[in-house]
């Protein structure tokens, strides 16, 4: 069994599109170590899984972010600025991932109007010293 160029061109252009590009895989910081050990013990793994694993975890959730952001980019280029529902768009077909987000902003924006009331509670307080 031989393996074909174009194979092996396929599977590393993904790969240097993450890393932006180059041929050697770049080494980076760790981002999110801490998080996806919580989240892997959270979903079943042991309390400090193998340090492998956990990087492995992180360059496939780097790499998926990294495609969708792309994939959103191209969207609103032909707009003309990205928007969240750029991303939605994407993620539509994965009903769960779809109705997390939706959580996501309403609750964000919820979060956003209390701040916005308490601002202004604030300020009347102030104003009748």
């Amino acid at each position: 069994m031989s393996s074909t160029p174009g194979a092996t061109a396929a599977s590393s252009s993904s790969k240097s599109k993450a890393t932006g590009g180059s041929q050697a895989p770049e080494k980076r910081k760790p981002l999110f170590q801490k998080e996806l050990q919580h989240m892997m013990y959270g979903f079943g793994d042991e309390q400090n899984p193998l340090p492998e694993t956990v990087a492995l975890v992180e360059d496939i959730v780097v790499e998926y972010v990294t495609d969708l952001t792309h994939k959103a980019q191209e969207i609103g280029t032909k707009r003309g600025r990205l928007l969240v529902d750029d991303f939605l768009y994407l993620i539509r077909k994965d009903l769960p991932k779809l109705n997390r987000c939706r959580e996501l902003l309403a609750m964000q924006e919820e979060l956003k109007q209390a701040r916005k009331a308490f601002d202004v509670d604030e300020e009347k307080i102030t104003s009748l010293d």
